[in-house]
């Protein structure tokens, strides 16, 4: 499964298809655009207090959801061209993140793993 539903991903595909835009689509060229795009993300929020958060959000929610999209299209490309099934690799990590982080240790905290005590 990609980042987005199958009917969506078929779309995906036939647009970067009639493009020609395969050819630029390396893993490393994927990867390197997911960053720029949740650089972009980030963009939205930067200099923001807590407080600030949530007129943000309401204000620049199109800007948001866009970047939010850009992120979306890239995973699943790079998802699709990897063989790399989201829902199996998430649930993978899922459990390797319960390993690391304890509920009796890390219940209300932010640490890192190797922080927790």
């Amino acid at each position: 499964m990609s980042a987005v539903s199958a009917k969506v991903l078929e779309q995906l595909l036939a647009f970067r298809r009639e493009r020609n835009w395969e050819q630029f689509h390396t893993p490393k060229n994927l990867a390197i655009a997911l960053t720029v795009e949740s650089s972009e993300l980030l963009e939205c929020f930067q200099w923001a207090s807590d407080d600030e958060l949530k007129d943000i959000v309401h204000r620049q929610r199109e800007a948001i959801e866009d970047e939010i999209a850009d992120i979306a299209i890239l995973l699943s490309y790079l998802c699709h061209d990897l063989h790399v099934d989201l829902d199996c690799a998430v649930l993978s990590k899922l459990e390797k993140n319960k390993k690391k982080y304890p509920t009796h240790l890390a219940f209300g905290v932010a640490s890192k793993y190797d922080k927790l005590k």
